[in-house]
């Protein structure tokens, strides 16, 4: 499935590249905030491409929502492949806290060479970059203590360069949310579409909702039985289809002869996932093998 993200967002992906680029150097670290449930699939390579040179900090949004085991899972991967990274969220606050001396540590060097030239106390900069929906108006908030950047839960809100000032002596450069021009790994298209980094509509939500009821039963089946009182017999070899029926007439989204009301099921479905009411889920973990239902980095 190749997908084309710039159908979803038009006309601000290359404004929004070469925005990054062109700011690079105003900054002296890059922010990269990446789903705590999805790090690889939201982990663009072309935001890598353009900050590559730059010290970078991860920061794994939403970790209330992600299994926490599989987030400790990417936080060894992280440290032992990039520069440090750290859990983080937004709606909770925890985490938050951290950021400030994370970034001192990783720039402890230029800080140095800062004070041998009498500029103690300079204030840094950080960009932050990261898909739509990822949270980083969110973070900015967060940091600068107040509702300084524009947030709403959907993706594709902030459209132009921003500055704000933190109380932590950071200077944040919010950017859009990018996107790749186009990946052709239906797995990512897929996670990225379930937990809202893609507009609904673009995918259709029961297709999407039916391969979710997949992933549930094979990555977290007791959570999903527990949610929509299932259970393995009536459940084992049923496809997509039939596993959203079922959860479908468990709640009883019954239309007019008895007949599952399939829209609304997928979009209960999607929303309580996203929400984090089935439980703390996370669709990757890097130490398992790719196969069919889950991606890993």
């Amino acid at each position: 499935m190749a997908l084309d993200p710039i159908q979803w967002f038009p006309g601000h992906m290359a404004k929004t590249r070469r925005l990054i680029a062109e700011c690079l150097s105003e900054v002296d670290i890059v922010l990269e905030l990446l789903d705590a449930r999805i790090p690889r699939s939201s982990k663009n390579p072309e935001i890598l491409k353009l900050t590559a040179g730059k010290p970078k900090l991860t920061l794994l949004n939403k970790a209330s929502l992600a299994d926490p085991g599989a987030s400790d899972a990417w936080l060894s991967h992280y440290e032992k492949t990039e520069n440090k990274a750290l859990l983080i969220d937004c709606v909770t606050g925890d985490g938050i806290a951290k950021i400030g001396d994370a970034v001192r540590g990783i720039l402890s060097d230029k800080i140095a060479r800062n004070e041998a030239r009498g500029m103690t106390g300079r204030r840094l900069s950080a960009m932050i970059v990261g898909i739509p929906n990822v949270g980083k108006s969110s973070l900015i908030n967060r940091l600068a203590g107040g509702k300084r950047a524009k947030v709403e839960n959907r993706p594709g809100v902030t459209t132009a360069k921003q500055w704000v000032t933190t109380g932590i002596g950071l200077s944040l450069l919010d950017t859009p949310g990018v996107l790749w021009p186009k990946f052709d790994e239906k797995t990512v298209g897929e996670n990225l579409a379930m937990t809202g980094a893609i507009r609904d509509g673009v995918l259709d939500v029961e297709t999407l909702a039916m391969t979710l009821c997949l992933r549930l039963t094979d990555l977290y089946p007791a959570l999903f039985f527990a949610r929509y009182k299932l259970n393995p017999d009536e459940t084992e070899g049923r496809d997509g289809y039939d596993l959203l029926e079922l959860v479908g007439r468990k709640r009883g989204f019954l239309v007019s002869g008895g007949e599952v009301n399939m829209r609304r099921t997928a979009e209960m479905l999607l929303d309580e996932f996203r929400s984090g009411v089935i439980g703390r889920i996370s669709l990757e973990r890097p130490s398992r093998e790719k196969t069919g239902g889950s991606a890993v980095c």
